[in-house]
């Protein structure tokens, strides 16, 4: 009986419920592509929802390849880049692609052949268990094997260099960082700022950075090594020296020395908990003004509450606390430190059984997210007491980052911040006003907050490097449109209040 009748049938893959797609990214691989596509496994393209090529605008017949490949499964699509993306770009478009089509994980695939199709439901497995979120095909896990497989020589001692270099700056332990045979779960992808990510080769490092800061599990898979008649485009030299940059930055990022927008994916709840080591965030101003009064048996609605940073300093002081929050992991999180909470939207706030009314209510960073916040203000008066409170924060958008920004002519948005992505309002600071004004309501102190530097310095918060921060304030008290960073506006119904 030969060695490989001796080896026990593979079952078939199944993709138990999961929807699966293999991106098979390609440049100038005319020769190769269908030999690629052929060697993915049958019980592979009955498992997978679709595989699809994306060609980088090759210079060859890549495209036409591809597109006469027989595809009895019907899976098989094909795009074309109208420009050259490179190798990060193209990779972009199509994670991209997976998470619009709602796929839950997918492999990316060389077109060249140079990482084996076979191996496919190997790196399937582990996010078809929920075992793993990256899933990386490892030449080094048996090192010997690479240089059988061909891997020339000097690659070899530099990918073990780089890997060491790159592990010892980040905190991870992995046996490659340079393997472009990659699985994610696309849970995965939607959480990290994958667009900010380089278009270059070591778009493949900051991916895994990524994974590291948002604490994903990956997991490592041994794949052989086949070096053959693929033609490498990658400049050696250029991509060493960009994987070490990155790294040490990463570890600079970790470090809290600087801040990349890249890596800030520390979860909502750790960042909004370190608003209150700065005296001069929007968290520590409402609650010095909130403690000048008594606030033993004061009834607070907090609006969208997130992590609750707010609402965990008012408990310890008695207050009593109600909360609107449409995410219900946060509401799971956060509800000990509730009497009550309203798992609704905010855009239907007349849905909400709010019994009674409250002394105080939060809406700190909610309502640039709201479809019509002037109706909904009007909507909140009926919910505060005679004499009660509304505390509004909101982010100044001409703040002199975003000024400096759009005079370069752009208009980055964030996941975080004052461009935060997902707000359909921005205001300034006379614009905040006019807001409030316009909805009735009457403005009767308002302060603003300074740039977030403990955020993007963390050592900032140790009292001894207090001198930046007092810098930072004097400057923003003198120049409030230009330095403000959020803000603060403490409201009351002048139809009933009366002033403090």
């Amino acid at each position: 009986m030969n060695a490989a009748a001796a080896e026990p049938a593979r079952p078939p893959f199944s993709a138990h419920g999961k929807r699966l797609g293999v991106f098979v990214i390609s440049y100038n691989a005319e020769k190769l592509i269908q030999d690629t596509l052929r060697r993915i496994p049958d019980d592979v393209w009955r498992a997978v929802e679709v595989v699809y090529v994306v060609d980088d605008c090759s210079m060859d017949e890549t495209t036409r390849q591809a597109l006469d490949y027989p595809d009895p499964h019907g899976k098989l699509k094909i795009f074309r880049n109208r420009v050259n993306r490179r190798y990060g770009g193209n990779q972009k478009f199509g994670y991209q692609y997976a998470i619009d089509r709602g796929l839950d994980a997918v492999v990316m695939l060389h077109g060249d052949g140079q990482y084996a199709p076979e191996m496919l439901p190997d790196l399937f497995g582990p996010l078809v268990a929920g075992e793993a979120e990256v899933v990386i095909g490892s030449r080094m896990i048996h090192r010997r094997d690479a240089l059988q497989g061909g891997m020339p020589k000097y690659k070899f001692v530099a990918n073990i260099f780089l890997t060491w270099a790159e592990n010892l700056l980040s905190g991870l332990r992995l046996s490659e960082f340079h393997s472009g045979y990659r699985a994610y779960a696309t849970a995965f992808l939607r959480r990290v700022p994958l667009w900010d990510n380089s278009d270059e080769w070591h778009f493949d490092t900051h991916i895994l950075f990524q994974a590291r800061q948002a604490g994903a599990a990956i997991r490592e898979i041994p794949i052989p090594t086949r070096y053959g008649d693929e033609v490498c485009h990658v400049n050696g030299i250029a991509y060493g020296l960009n994987c070490l940059q990155s790294a040490l930055l990463f570890r600079l990022h970790r470090w809290g020395l600087i801040r990349l927008n890249r890596y800030d994916i520390a979860p909502r709840a750790l960042v909004e908990a370190r608003k209150l080591d700065d005296p001069y965030s929007s968290h520590s101003i409402i609650l010095r003004r909130l403690r000048r009064m008594k606030l033993a048996g004061v009834q607070v609605l907090d609006l969208g509450f997130g992590c609750a940073a707010i609402a965990s300093a008012l408990r310890p002081d008695g207050a009593v606390l109600d909360g609107i929050e449409r995410d219900p992991r946060a509401g799971a999180e956060s509800g000990a430190l509730f009497r009550r909470v309203f798992p609704n939207d905010l855009n239907r706030l007349d849905d909400v059984p709010l019994a009674g009314k409250y002394d105080v209510i939060l809406a700190a960073d909610v309502l640039q997210f709201l479809v019509d916040p002037a109706d909904f203000l009007s909507r909140l008066k009926k919910h505060l007491v005679k004499g009660g409170l509304l505390v509004v924060a909101l982010p100044n958008v001409v703040n002199v980052q975003t000024r400096l920004r759009v005079l370069c002519g752009r208009f980055p948005l964030h996941h975080r911040g004052i461009l935060e992505e997902q707000a359909l309002h921005f205001y300034t600071l006379d614009g905040m006003r006019r807001l409030l004004v316009r909805a009735g309501w009457q403005v009767e102190a308002t302060d603003v907050t300074s740039f977030p530097l403990t955020l993007v310095f963390p050592f900032l918060r140790r009292r001894r490097w207090r001198l930046p921060l007092w810098i930072c304030r004097g400057l923003t008290l003198l120049f409030k449109g230009l330095f403000a960073y959020q803000g603060v506006l403490f409201c009351k119904n002048p139809n009933e209040a009366d002033l403090l």
